[in-house]
């Protein structure tokens, strides 16, 4: 090694820096895990990639001109890290000035040569020479003379693997034959018992909904419910199927864009519509659209590349290869989703997609055969329907509406004041010309010498409008026949304010309007207050209005002499019909009257149309009731994408078309969501592979071999083996991208089977357990701890996917943080299938999330969370005293031990201790819950009052049968053992 500390120590005046304690030095410097970490800290800030923030020209993440590699003395940086005076470096306003161990680092790194290289996370994968977890492991801890602990005891180690695969802890009696088990792979025949369980793909989808920000509703304001529990079902199935994770990768990206792409691949794109959705009223669309989009990137960053790509929204990453412009390249990818932006209120914002369960699929199809069936039956009936029409008439079918028909004038006159009148074949009026403000039409029409009782008026469409105003609206204001007003009148609809009583009440305003039913006939009828004998009948129709100008385009005056003006109504063409024997009839006659015959003639046709109607509804009915999740789409034509100054929306710059961060790699030009989404998840992208095992590492160990997993930039925490994690990402390929595959290769290492005791001198030197001599105790998470619980107590109900459920709450909680919304008013289920359903199915609101979960470190769902924290804080010991579930548990497993456990105060405690920790207890751990039993059942038998009052917790009733003081004792006993630490840890 060159003289290069004693030329700092004379540029430092009085050798600070060899009189500063010194940090341990190893043999040979590593760019990345050395000096790349302080120059991201102290430096990068100034003179890293962000150009718009560099100062004085100088970028210090490459080769530049202030470093003379291999000359420390005339080296400008050199100058300026040891510099006293307003030139040192960092400047003191930074307040993150290097300390005497980083400047020496910094100046044996420019004696050595300066050396850039690749930031490890993008360095290709490649295979390290090792050949195991153990090697890799243990050549470490070599280091400083440790080895691997010895195994754990078997009931530990099967509780540990059964939570960590599982989220569930083993049964007495799974323990019991792991115990027995003396074969050599007796372990390797639980792991894969554990990784074959669909209790396996429940305990991953926890995780990964953390990631995909899984929730129940929308958040913002009111947080209104949305339904993507079928989304959820996808993730615990791929799971369980052991999808490899490329495929899952690909299909929740972009399944949507797949060639022929299944119902199951376009709902895994449901991951990225899980964000936020803003459903306020004076909200701006495209705001929220660009919020979507930018969320949904972030997302895909943390997710799969580790990388934070959003600091580079309004400006370029200070720290990362990644310019504002590689930020909207990507955003282009996904922003061609067809949303708007606006949410909405109480169900699925679109694009959706239905998402039929199996079962009901099957109901689905079984209603569609109905249909069809209930369809041939029609064709069947129709099929006969001239003979039967022959057949009615022959039967004199045709006299029987006599008396009730309305009969169509055979010469009918008419004449209007304004507008001209031309008659049409199947007589009704046509009006043309300009629309008056007002017009009368006079009609006259021969009685044919019979009686008559009532007018019907018939207006029909004319290009979708049944008025000539330009919005389809007409006004009657009055009918007079023979000169008199109707007595009454009905109308088959009225526009509201306008009835049709109003044409009778000689006001020239007022009158029967129809507004917005404009796009079918109306029909009113008219009834007389005597029978008019004359030879004709003269009917004004006057129609007016003081705003606009509103008349019929097209319509018909019929006569009745029914009994009931109301009784029938038959078309006129059909009447003139039934007036001429079969042969006089024209086509047209024929096929009116058949029609007419089909739906007005009860018969077999009628029959079949009503049970094809009823088949009809009930299909639609139970398809509309299916559930539907948001999911991705494409448009036809991409959106244009621009730079957003400052991330704004509305302050578009210049234009890019979709690609990748140049430090990652290259895409088509023309490249979709779908080439990103297979880049992604392509052993050429250096950063998926790494970041997913470095995520399983943490699942198992407590801490990444990187521990900033949701970080693998340049300011990532260098790898505390490096070459692990490359074996392992190069293991991950080399399996196929097998999910059960790598952590089956994990949680069979001795280093994951290790004892948690640790030595005295690890404690020391190696607080928090990163080279791993023993394995790490770890507080269970918030699901495994509720559902741990229940299912010791026998209440956990194993129903697996399905709609979102409600287990206990705080009264109230909802409603204290929104007014409104479809949230409010929280009832907590009633049925076992929904009180006592793994957490993971408990309903989310997405601003206030499950209470006592919250208590446990799972994190908000707003938005994507990569790393769950672990605190101990003593409201967790509060929720365990006193959760109704944890109580209510507690209760149960007390009760139990009386019916279950054994005749004995012994038998019964041991009962309960196993059923919770998996262990029998020892001696001392018993005296002491006995003596604690006959306390607490003392005190029971004295204040029988407590007992009622602690065994009324929950919904689960009590065997009428026990003594309430016995059930109270015990259920205390119990409590006490839930709430010890080891079982809420895992060993």
């Amino acid at each position: 090694m060159r003289l290069f500390v004693t030329l700092a120590a004379a540029m430092l005046g009085g050798g600070l820096a060899l009189n500063a304690p010194a940090a341990p030095t190893p043999e040979t410097l590593d760019y990345n895990r050395d000096v790349r970490p302080i120059l991201s800290a102290k430096c990068f800030a100034c003179h890293g990639a962000d150009e718009r923030q560099r100062q004085a020209g100088l970028r210090l993440d490459g080769p530049n001109g202030a470093i003379v590699p291999g000359d420390v003395v005339n080296s400008e940086l050199t100058k300026r890290i040891l510099a006293s005076d307003s030139g040192q470096m960092p400047p003191a306003h930074f307040q993150k000035p290097l300390d005497a161990a980083e400047k020496r680092t910094l100046l044996r790194w420019i004696d050595d040569g300066a050396d850039y290289r690749t930031h490890w996370a993008f360095a290709p994968v490649k295979r390290q020479p090792g050949g195991s977890i153990d090697a890799f492991i243990s050549q470490r801890l070599a280091r400083e003379g440790w080895t691997l602990s010895p195994a754990a005891d078997r009931a530990t180690l099967i509780r540990r693997v059964t939570y960590d695969l599982t989220g569930l802890p083993p049964t007495p009696e799974e323990v019991d034959a792991f115990v027995t088990d003396k074969s050599p792979n007796a372990y390797e025949k639980v792991v894969d018992r554990l990784l074959a369980s669909p209790r396996y793909g429940e305990k991953m989808a926890q995780q990964w909904m953390d990631l995909a920000r899984y929730a129940d509703s929308n958040g913002f304001q009111a947080d209104y419910e949305r339904y993507q529990w079928r989304w959820r079902d996808w993730a615990i199935d791929a799971f369980n199927k052991n999808l490899p994770f490329d495929e899952f990768t690909i299909e929740q990206l972009a399944g949507d864009l797949l060639p022929n792409a299944t119902r199951d691949q376009v709902l895994a794109t449901g991951f990225h519509r899980n964000h936020r959705i803003n459903t306020e009223g004076g909200l701006i669309a495209e705001e929220w659209r660009v919020e979507n989009v930018v969320d949904r990137l972030e997302t895909t960053g943390a997710v799969w590349l580790g990388l934070t790509v959003g600091c580079a929204r309004c400006h370029d990453h200070k720290y990362d290869p990644v310019t504002q412009r590689d930020f909207y390249r990507l955003f282009a990818f996904f922003n061609n989703v067809p949303e708007s932006g606006a949410g909405v209120e109480g169900k699925n914002t679109p694009p959706v997609l239905k998402t039929p369960l199996p079962e009901q699929e099957a109901k689905l199809a079984s209603l569609g055969r109905d249909v069809t069936l209930a369809e041939q039956a029609v064709k069947r009936a129709e099929a006969d329907l001239p003979a039967q029409l022959s057949a009615w008439e022959a039967s004199g079918g045709a006299k029987s509406v006599s008396g009730v028909v309305w009969r169509a004038p055979e010469s009918p006159k008419a004449q209007a004041q304004k507008t001209t009148l031309t008659l049409q074949p199947d007589g009704s009026y046509l009006a043309s010309g300009p629309p008056p403000a007002t017009d009368v039409f006079t009609l006259t029409l021969p009685t044919g010498g019979k009686p008559v009782t009532g007018v019907k008026l018939e207006v029909f469409p004319v290009d979708g409008k049944v008025g000539r105003y330009e919005n389809g609206n007409f006004l009657l204001t009055d009918i007079k026949v023979n000169g008199t007003r109707p007595a009454k009148a009905s109308a088959d609809y009225s526009q509201q304010g306008n009835p049709v009583a109003d044409a009778l009440d000689a006001d020239g305003v007022s009158g029967w309007g129809i507004f917005g039913q404009t796009d079918r006939p109306h029909t009113a009828v008219f009834s007389l207050a005597r029978t008019n004998l004359s030879d004709n009948v003269t009917v004004a129709l006057a129609f007016e209005s003081q705003y606009e100008a509103h008349q019929p385009g097209r319509f018909r005056v019929t006569l009745t002499d029914a009994a009931d003006p109301n009784a029938a109504s038959i078309p006129s063409d059909v009447l003139l019909a039934l007036e001429k024997p079969a042969a006089e009839r024209t086509d047209a006659q024929k096929t009116a009257l058949l029609n007419w015959f089909r739906t007005s003639v009860p018969g077999p046709v009628q029959t079949a149309d009503g049970a094809l109607t009823l088949a009809k509804k009930t299909y639609a009915d139970y398809d509309d009731a299916l559930p539907t999740t948001m999911v991705m789409g494409e448009l036809p034509k991409p959106r244009p994408c621009f730079i957003l100054n400052r991330g704004q929306y509305d302050q578009p710059g210049a234009a890019v078309t979709a690609g990748l961060p140049e430090a990652l790699g290259t895409l088509p030009k023309d490249a979709n969501r779908l080439q990103l989404a297979r880049w992604i998840a392509s052993p050429s992208n250096p950063l998926t592979a790494r970041v997913f095992v470095n995520r399983l590492w943490e699942k198992f160990f407590g801490t990444g071999i990187v521990a900033t997993t949701e970080d693998f930039g340049t300011r990532a925490e260098f790898p505390s083996h490096p070459e692990l994690l490359d074996w392992l990402a190069s293991e991950f390929l080399r399996q196929k991208w097998d999910m059960k595959a790598i952590q089956r290769t994990i949680v069979l290492s001795q280093t994951y089977r290790q004892g948690s005791k640790v030595t005295p001198d690890a404690l020391k030197k190696d607080p928090e357990n990163r080279l791993l001599s023993h394995a790490p105790r770890l507080r269970l998470p918030a699901e495994a701890i509720r559902d741990g619980a229940l299912l010791a107590c026998g209440l956990l109900v194993e129903k697996r996917g399905g709609p979102s459920v409600r287990p206990y709450q705080p009264d109230g909680f909802w409603d204290e943080l929104s007014v409104y919304g479809n949230l409010r008013n929280y009832k907590h289920d009633t049925r076992p299938d929904g009180l006592y359903r793994r957490s993971l199915y408990t309903i989310w609101k997405r601003s206030a999330g499950p209470p006592t979960m919250a208590l446990f470190d799972v994190p908000g769902r707003d938005t994507c969370r990569v790393r769950r924290s672990r605190t101990n804080t003593p409201l967790q010991a509060l929720a365990m005293l006193n959760e109704v579930t944890f109580v209510e548990a507690a209760r149960v497993l007390g009760q139990k031990s009386l019916t279950d456990g054994g005749n004995s105060p012994d038998a019964r405690i041991i009962w309960i201790f196993r059923r919770l920790l998996g262990r029998r207890p020892d001696a001392s751990e018993l005296a002491v819950l006995k003596s604690g039993l006959e306390k607490r059942h003392a005190r029971y038998r004295a204040h029988p009052d407590e007992a009622k009052k602690l065994l009324a917790v929950g919904d689960a009733p009590v065997p009428p049968s026990l003594d309430p003081a016995e059930v109270a004792a015990y259920a205390t006993v119990a409590s006490v053992v839930l709430n010890l630490d080891e079982a809420i840890t895992r060993e």
